[in-house]
C-alpha cells in the first residue's frame, strides 16, 4: 500500500542515529519535509545532509530536548519559518541503567527529562498549531519495557510507560481537532545501544523473541510512517509493538 502525505512537514527528535534517523529518512522518501532534531549538531546535521543528498528536503536543528525553554524557543522559530509542522515524532531517548538501590537521583531525573518530559514540551508547543490547523499526527516512540518492565531500568521503564499514558491522554484531548496521537513500542532493535551487548546477552534476548531475531530500525520506521500518513486518520490512542512477538 502506498502512503499519502500531501507535502507535509515533520519534526523528528533523536534523528541523528538509529531509529530516529531511519524514521526521518523514510518520511523524506515519501516527500515529507523533515526537521531533524538532536542534541548534537553533527548528528542531526549528518542525517539532514544525507536526506538532502538523496533529493529530499530536510533541516537540522540542535536542541537539548530535556531543556523546556530551549524547546519552546526552537518551536517558535520553526513555526515562524515553516508556518506549520504537521507531524511530530517524539523519539529522543537516553538510558542510564542500574539497579534501583544504586541509581542516583540524577540518573532518574535525566532519563525522565529526556525521554518523557520532552514529549510534554514538544507536544505543547507544536501540537497547539496542529489543533488550530485541524490536522496533525503525533507518534511517540516508547518501548516494550514500558509495558513489561525490565530489571535495572526503573528510570527508563517509568519514562516509557509514562509516554504511553501521555499518548492516550493527548489522543482524547486532540481528537476533536483531527489530530491523532499514537505510540510505537519497539522491542530489541539493532542500534548503537544493542550493538554493545555481549554475545551471551544477545543470545539470551533472541531466545525470548518468537521470530528469533532482533529487529531493524527500518521495521520501526515503517510502522511510524504509516501512523503519520493520511491513511491512518482513524487510528488514535493506540500502542503498536514492533518486537518480533515478545509482547502478545
Amino acid at each position: 500500500m502506498s502512503l499519502t502525505f500531501n507535502h507535509r512537514t515533520a519534526l523528528v527528535t533523536g534523528a541523528g542515529r538509529g531509529i530516529g534517523k531511519s524514521i526521518a529518512s523514510l518520511l523524506a522518501k515519501h516527500g515529507v519535509t523533515v526537521i531533524c532534531v538532536s542534541k548534537s549538531a553533527d548528528s542531526c546535521g549528518g542525517t539532514a545532509a544525507a536526506i538532502t543528498a538523496e533529493g529530499g528536503k530536510a533541516k537540522a536543528m540542535a536542541v537539548d530536548v530535556a531543556d523546556g525553554a530551549a524547546v519552546a524557543q526552537a518551536s517558535a522559530a520553526l513555526l515562524a519559518e515553516f508556518g506549520q509542522i504537521d507531524i511530530l515524532v517524539n523519539n529522543a531517548g537516553i538510558t542510564k541503567d542500574g539497579l534501583l538501590f544504586r541509581m542516583s537521583e540524577d540518573d532518574w531525573q535525566s532519563v525522565l527529562a529526556t525521554n518523557l518530559t520532552s514529549c510534554f514540551h514538544w507536544t505543547k508547543h507544536i501540537g497547539r498549531a496542529m489543533t488550530q490547523k485541524r490536522w496533525g499526527r503525533i507518534v511517540n516512540i516508547t518501548s516494550v519495557v514500558g509495558l513489561m518492565g525490565n530489571a535495572g531500568q526503573a528510570n527508563y521503564c517509568a519514562a516509557k510507560a509514562g509516554m504511553i499514558g501521555f499518548t492516550k491522554a493527548i489522543a482524547k484531548e486532540f481528537a476533536a481537532r483531527n489530530v491523532t496521537s499514537n505510540a510505537v513500542a519497539p522491542g530489541f532493535i539493532k542500534t548503537d545501544m544493542t550493538a554493545t551487548l555481549p554475545p551471551e546477552a544477545a543470545e539470551k534476548i533472541t531466545s525470548l523473541i518468537p521470530l528469533k531475531r532482533l529487529g531493524e530500525a527500518a521495521d520501526v520506521a515503517q510502522m511510524t510512517a504509516f501512523l503519520c500518513s493520511e491513511e491512518a486518520g482513524y487510528i488514535t490512542g493506540q500502542v503498536f509493538t514492533v518486537d518480533g512477538g515478545m509482547v502478545m
